[in-house]
């Protein structure tokens, strides 16, 4: 195969599953560290390599909530925001919906208000200077039950700030069913908001069905076990129920044991809409442009499917019908200049 790096980084992307803190990059998480000198991070980037080297989905959380704990003042949460912006802008991701947990900051002592202006002050600088949209999903962390639950969909409906659009569920799956959170998702979603729960990551196709029927999931998170399930799969194809998936995530937590066996295979083939996404990619040693390129050897992909992935996170997105085909066409425009003799 060609090698398609070039064409990757050039080409204009959406990206609908990555995470607010798990998207700081070493330099960031360091500085942070640095200004928060009790946390056991460290403060060298070089060191957050083994730092970030997982042995299971439950270390995982672990570490993930020990750099959460880094981010602790309004100034912190806009800095990272803006920051993770600017990644983004380098790898020519025009549209992002970014996943934030603001339980996890709120409880920390940073006033709610004070948070909600500091990553609306940051989207809007985003856009004005980068050339990145930005959208949220405040999502409830799992591991923290339902009290989290309902103060996240307290913040998301009584103080929703602009570029809020959807509802999500994250953390971990074994021993946190997903129909428990139903009242919070009827809330978000009678407020106007999108369901977008994580599912079937480490759990089965259950779990999927679950956030279907019990929180009118419309994308789902990971959905890697959904090709355990033929049934399921059919229905994903047939109501364009996206997944959202995560390859070098999927191998460093352990979801999945090897990236040839990824079953991204078997969910195009049946038709399902298929997103490729970063999820936490400083953390995981990747980015969107890597996840693109881990895609075009596992599907057998030229650029032309390269692009039609990157229409797919445009199809999938919560984007505005115009921003919709404003991105659409510029996928288009590149790609065809590109191939042009």
């Amino acid at each position: 195969m060609p090698d398609l790096h070039p064409f990757i980084a050039g080409l204009p992307k959406a990206e609908l599953h990555v995470h607010h803190v798990g998207s700081a990059s070493p330099r960031i998480v360091a500085e942070l560290a640095a200004r928060h000198p009790d946390s056991k991070v460290p403060t060298d980037p070089e060191a957050l390599a083994d730092y970030f080297t997982f042995t299971d989905f439950a270390h995982f959380i672990e570490v993930y909530l020990s750099v959460v704990d880094l981010v602790r003042t309004p100034d912190d949460v806009r800095h990272l925001t803006f920051e993770v912006a600017r990644d983004m802008a380098r790898q020519n991701i025009r549209y992002a919906e970014l996943t934030i947990t603001p339980y996890s900051s709120t409880r920390r002592g940073i006033e709610e208000k004070a948070f909600m202006a500091a990553i609306e002050d940051a989207r809007k600088a985003a856009e004005a200077e980068l050339g990145v949209i930005l959208r949220w999903c405040f999502d409830i962390p799992g591991e923290a039950g339902l009290e989290a639950a309902a103060e996240t969909a307290r913040l998301a409906v009584d103080l929703r700030p602009e570029g809020l659009v959807s509802f999500g569920l994250g953390g971990p799956e074994i021993g946190v069913p997903r129909p428990q959170f139903k009242p919070y998702f009827d809330q978000a979603r009678a407020a106007g908001l999108h369901s977008v729960p994580h599912a079937g990551e480490t759990t089965g196709p259950e779990t999927i069905w679950d956030s279907i029927h019990e929180l009118g999931a419309e994308r789902i998170g990971h959905g890697t076990s959904a090709t355990r399930d033929p049934e399921l799969l059919a229905y994903l194809a047939e109501h364009r129920i996206a997944l959202e998936v995560c390859p070098t995530s999927n191998i460093a937590t352990r979801a999945v044991t090897d990236l040839d066996e990824h079953p991204v295979k078997e969910m195009v083939a049946a038709g399902v809409l298929v997103t490729i996404n970063s999820d936490d990619p400083p953390m995981f040693g990747s980015d969107l442009n890597n996840e693109y390129a881990v895609a075009a050897r596992l599907l057998e992909l030229d650029e032309r499917g390269l692009a039609q992935l990157a229409k797919n996170a445009v199809e999938a997105s919560f984007l505005d019908p115009a921003g919709k085909a404003k991105l659409t066409a510029e996928i288009d425009t590149y790609t065809a200049a590109w191939l042009a003799p």
